[in-house]
């Protein structure tokens, strides 16, 4: 009941709950930067005060001298059978990418031209950096509870490297920082 309370959510229902969950992916994987965005929120339970489904189109800044790139999400607490259905689609010049949160040891890349490609976690093709933050060994399920242990084994790293004279985190450390904690504050 929290989560539709806005004394207790905050402004964003769906949106705060889960969007900002696809938000954050897509601009992580794309490495791009929201430019501007237009929602559509619904509230379809009567009485709730905060949105339960939200449509969301999305224009980022272009890079160098490319077109923007656009982007949509979908996020709703008032889909019956549609369990927590996260999924990232990325098409560009060199080809696409599609993951699925159900299905999180499988990345399908598609080369532009090219048949479509099967990447599984830890398999062939898979970079150092992945490996890093494979926990269980290539064809065992891994997913949802290992993704929060990763954050904060990277946040140990960084943690141990400022405590040396001098220390930074390498350049591989990833995780999420205030900086993007107020970039998902400010998506809501």
């Amino acid at each position: 009941a929290w989560r539709s309370d806005p004394k207790q959510a905050g402004a964003g229902g769906a949106l705060g709950d889960i969007g900002t969950h696809a938000y954050n992916l897509a601009r992580f994987v794309s490495g791009l930067e929201l430019d501007t965005l237009s929602a559509d929120l619904d509230a379809f339970v009567p009485g709730r005060q905060l949105d339960d489904n939200v449509n969301v189109m999305l224009r980022f800044k272009p890079v160098g001298k490319t077109h923007p790139a656009k982007g949509m999400i979908w996020a709703s607490q008032v889909a019956p059978g549609h369990e927590n259905g996260l999924k990232l689609r990325i098409y560009g010049s060199k080809g696409g990418l599609e993951w699925v949160q159900a299905d999180p040891n499988y990345l399908w890349y598609t080369p532009f031209g090219q048949p479509k490609q099967l990447l599984t976690r830890a398999g062939a093709g898979a970079l150092p950096s992945a490996g890093r933050v494979t926990r269980v060994p290539s064809g065992h399920p891994e997913g949802y509870l290992e993704g929060f242990a990763n954050i904060y084994q990277e946040a140990a790293r960084a943690i141990r490297a400022a405590r040396r004279k001098g220390g930074k985190p390498a350049k591989d450390v990833v995780f999420p920082t205030i900086a993007d904690g107020v970039e998902g504050m400010a998506f809501i």
